[in-house]
């Protein structure tokens, strides 16, 4: 499929420039196996890039003006490079200008290009297209013009252009888009930006993304209180235990002798937050092991926590998550992103995929009046350089 879009977008610049392309860049999306809503509160995540990416083309034109075409949009915008850039209602092009500025920021030299680009990155549905967009734009520029940019700082660069586009990203999306390797899993420390590899052997498991095809309002405004909730528990645990700087340090039976102490809504964000903080350290050992039934497990327990405690679910993930717990070849499921729509990650045993897919699309047809969509996605490399073999 990606042979299909990179000989796509390499056609694509030899007809609007009349010129083969100096550099050719793939992007990928990601995907969180554990860790949600753990980013903010100083936890571990553990994401992987995806075979889903963004495909760019470069080279440089030899004077101070920019042109970027979107294949996927039909649509293009040219940029004078002499110029501060500035924020513009084409929103798609925020993020480039938002790239080209932080490099002005920090001070980096670099003419004129041509840029194309296509992606089969589902856009919306939780595989951070945006942190693509980015650090695929910024990898490019970094050989185009052997900026000498190490692959840790693309990504925080990356992070930096999304804020002033006007998104208060954790790192996640840009780090794991970047750093990513083909069969592995990478755990991110949040609050130190430490991260290790373990191994991500589903051999005898595909990992299939089921898109609810929702995405409910509330999102945003709730997103805040379960921010601030989060601060609010742990303000009390601090209290109570001085020792205590941040969840992680904060364990479960502390947060239980608190209960009476916090409201209910707030108990039960903290509980949630030290409870997943731990499934992502036992859900490296179990990888580590080999051990992919118990790594289902935790995340069937991590959805259950994201409905019942965090609340950041919907009746659609819901039915998604409990219809699938109820089939044997189903041997781990739960909302993966922000919540409140989305998509839900799955590891469903080989050889009973389609039998699933197919059962799955009509009762939620059947139960919501919705079409399913369906992601079938492999652990792949970080942001790289494409060389024709």
């Amino acid at each position: 499929m990606n042979d299909v879009l990179i000989h796509k977008t390499t056609a694509y610049f030899q007809n609007a420039f009349g010129a083969t392309p100096e550099t050719v860049v793939l992007s990928p999306g990601r995907i969180n196996i554990i860790g949600e809503h753990i980013d903010y509160n100083d936890g571990y995540v553990l994401p992987a890039a995806i075979d889903k990416i963004i495909c760019f083309a470069f080279k440089k034109n030899g004077t101070n003006t920019t042109k970027i075409i979107a294949i996927d949009l039909d649509d293009e915008f040219e940029i004078n490079l002499t110029e501060t850039p500035q924020l513009n209602e084409k929103v798609w092009t925020n993020y480039l200008r938002a790239v080209i500025n932080q490099l002005k920021i920090n001070g980096f030299v670099f003419e004129g290009f041509d840029c194309v680009f296509s992606s089969n990155i589902p856009v919306g549905s939780g595989l951070s297209s945006s942190a693509a967009l980015e650090c695929g734009f910024l990898f490019g520029i970094n050989e185009l013009f052997n900026l000498n940019i190490k692959p840790i700082d693309i990504a925080l660069m990356g992070q930096k252009a999304e804020h002033w586009v006007g998104i208060n990203c954790g790192i996640m999306d840009q780090f794991s888009s970047v750093m990513g390797l083909e069969n592995k899993v990478i755990k991110i420390d949040c609050r130190t930006l430490e991260f290790e590899y373990h191994k991500a052997d589903f051999s005898d498991y595909s990992l299939i993304l089921f898109d609810s095809n929702v995405k409910h309002s509330l999102f945003t405004s709730a997103y805040n209180r379960r921010r601030e909730e989060c601060e609010e528990g742990l303000a009390i645990i601090k209290n109570h235990f001085p020792q205590v700087n941040s969840y992680r340090d904060c364990t479960e039976s502390q947060v239980l002798s608190l209960r009476d102490k916090m409201s209910d809504d707030v108990f039960k964000r903290s509980h949630f937050v030290v409870k997943e903080i731990n499934r992502v350290i036992k859900a490296c050992v179990a990888l580590d092991k080999g051990d992919i039934k118990g790594l289902g497990q935790l995340m069937f327990e991590t959805h259950e926590g994201l409905s019942s405690e965090y609340e950041v679910s919907c009746a659609e993930l819901d039915f998604l998550v409990n219809t699938l717990k109820t089939e044997k070849s189903v041997v781990g499921s739960r909302l993966m992103g922000g919540g409140f729509g989305g998509c839900t990650i799955n590891l469903i045993q080989k050889g009973y995929e389609e039998e699933i897919k197919d059962k799955l699309t009509q009762q939620y047809l059947d139960a919501f009046g919705i079409e399913l969509k369906i992601y079938d996605v492999k652990i792949g490399n970080g942001t790289s350089l494409y060389t024709q073999n």
